[in-house]
């Protein structure tokens, strides 16, 4: 998630001061680690390791995350302050070990000291503010130093939107396409409406709070399209709105959202809208010439023109 995006968080029950406190008492009675794990024997194996966090509840941490983050030689994070108390909420232990700030306005200053420390033959652990690093994450420009430098590369799989939005949005999760943060505003915000909502597939994207009336605005000639907007996944406030995209836009209406959103748009049904594209074009082409019809249900479809073009130009030879 990019920083400009991040909107507020509001502290739930697993975050907020009464789970730091309940967790330090824990990791306080039995040593280095919380009840139910003691750090792995052994040293960890020299290479960058791409360490899964919450999303939110603290205790969906896994495993081998914290003994990653208790035994790596070097730790790397997109937002510092979310690792220190998420490394605190669990009683795993900084040390002396160098905790380095990585994200969007700093990686190119720091990737190169991030590589020479694996250059040395040391053990860097990097985690993103929340989730799985690299989706919508500064952390892909620091793997791919990483591997095109010959060091080892190693994923510590764990909490995802993505996936937990898939989870419980009840839309088929066969075949899915994740698109990230739509451009903020003007024509890049429109051809990458145009381009993800042709897609024949569920799609998974994320949006600020400020503007995701604006996007399901944007989206109204999909309505009957089946929708899930997800926000606050596993935290206190967490709420799914299911339907189609009209019920969905209708749902927040008058609603100042607050919170990390994530929006799912079924797919498309390629036969319903074969039919309707066809009635739309037959409607324009009456009485206006085939390029004038061809923008004006671009426009009003959102569909590519190339599409809406040969099916023109399909039909006109049709009716010849």
């Amino acid at each position: 998630m990019t920083q400009d995006d991040k909107p507020e968080r509001p502290e739930s029950p697993e975050t907020g001061p009464e789970a730091g406190a309940d967790a330090q008492g824990s990791a306080d009675a039995a040593g280095e680690g919380g009840a139910g794990w003691r750090r792995a024997p052994g040293r960890i194996a020299p290479g960058l390791h791409l360490v899964s966090t919450p999303i939110g509840a603290a205790r969906d941490i896994t495993l081998r995350a914290l003994d990653l983050f208790a035994g790596a030689d070097v730790l790397a994070a997109e937002d510092t302050r979310s690792l220190r108390r998420l490394m605190e909420i669990h009683g795993v232990r900084l040390g002396g070990r160098p905790l380095i700030a990585y994200h969007d306005h700093n990686g190119a200053q720091v990737r190169p000291r991030l590589m020479a420390y694996l250059a040395e033959g040391k053990s860097v652990a990097y985690a993103s503010e929340a989730g799985t690093p690299l989706v919508a994450d500064p952390g892909f420009q620091l793997a791919r130093a990483a591997t095109a430098e010959g060091h080892t590369v190693l994923a510590a799989p764990g909490a995802s939107a993505v996936l937990a939005a898939l989870a419980v949005a009840g839309l088929p999760s066969d075949r899915f396409c994740f698109v990230g943060f739509p451009p903020a505003q003007g024509g890049a915000r429109r051809a990458w409406l145009d381009e993800v909502t042709a897609i024949p597939a569920t799609l998974v994207l994320y949006e600020s709070p400020k503007r995701v009336h604006r996007l399901l605005g944007e989206l109204a000639h999909h309505g009957g399209r089946e929708a899930a907007l997800c926000r606050e996944l596993t935290k206190r406030y967490e709420e799914v709105i299911r339907g189609t995209l009209d019920d969905v836009a209708r749902a927040i209406e008058g609603r100042d959202l607050k919170g990390e959103i994530v929006v799912l748009l079924g797919r498309p049904d390629a036969q319903a809208q074969d039919i309707d594209l066809d009635a739309a074009l037959r409607a324009a082409m009456d009485g206006a010439s085939l390029r004038e019809a061809v923008d004006a249900v671009t426009e009003a479809t959102g569909l590519k023109r190339r599409q809406v073009y040969q099916r023109a130009l399909a039909l006109a030879k049709d009716d010849d």
